[in-house]
């Protein structure tokens, strides 16, 4: 069990006092572990900071500013690739299943394709199986660091590192295509309303349980 995914959904979690206190945890499971590398888990530290030690609402603010009013950072991986079409519904049907296979039982309110729960799902997998996985969605971790980069914004530390545990060959058309799309303002109210108009946001933890404690002490069995 690879405690370094756990660690990397704790840090890209809605921020609560729960996560807040884990932050100590985080980084001695990312240090200690030996998978991410180690300069790259040392630039984590100043995040690690503010998120224990920052106002917790200025905190959530800023986190909800980028990854929930900010389409184009979604956290939601089949965003990126499928957006509203139904090949996301089927897409996200199929990846339960595999959840599912494997021991990995999500609640009512947890989306299969939210980063956050699926970096637990491959903290229960085998280092290589779960590097792969991940290499999967390489692309879209790459657009997302791009995007976090623009902003100058910490987080984009933590895809520095997702990037890095990615062992596949990259796919520079993918990423192209995906930095192509337009990318949100959080701030431009008339073209969120539009970008959103069919679809109803949620913000904060009741859009999906966040992993918090339970991402690094889950005790349930993994399925071989």
């Amino acid at each position: 069990m690879a405690q370094t995914y756990r660690a990397l959904a704790v840090l890209l979690s809605y921020p609560t006092e729960e996560t807040a206190a884990l932050m100590p945890a985080v980084l001695e499971a990312l240090g200690g572990e030996g998978i991410a590398p180690a300069k790259l888990v040392k630039r984590l530290q100043p995040l690690a900071q503010e998120l224990s030690q920052d106002d917790l609402y200025e905190v959530q603010a800023r986190y909800v500013d980028l990854f929930d009013r900010t389409r184009s950072l979604s956290l939601q991986l089949y965003e990126h690739v499928h957006g509203e079409s139904r090949d996301r519904g089927q897409a996200m049907v199929e990846l339960l299943k595999l959840y599912s296979s494997h021991g990995l039982e999500l609640t009512a309110k947890e989306l299969p394709d939210h980063l956050p729960v699926f970096l637990e799902f491959l903290s229960q997998r085998p280092r290589e199986e779960a590097a792969a996985l991940l290499g999967q969605a390489a692309h879209v971790l790459e657009a997302l660091r791009e995007r976090l980069k623009k902003r100058d914004s910490i987080y984009a530390r933590v895809f520095d590192v997702l990037v890095a545990l990615v062992e596949a060959d990259r796919n520079p058309e993918a990423l192209k295509a995906l930095l192509q799309e337009p990318d949100d303002d959080p701030d431009d109210l008339e073209a969120l309303d539009r970008a959103w108009a069919e679809e109803q946001v949620t913000f904060g933890p009741d859009k999906v349980d966040c992993p918090k404690a339970a991402l690094l002490s889950r005790t349930k069995e993994n399925a071989a």
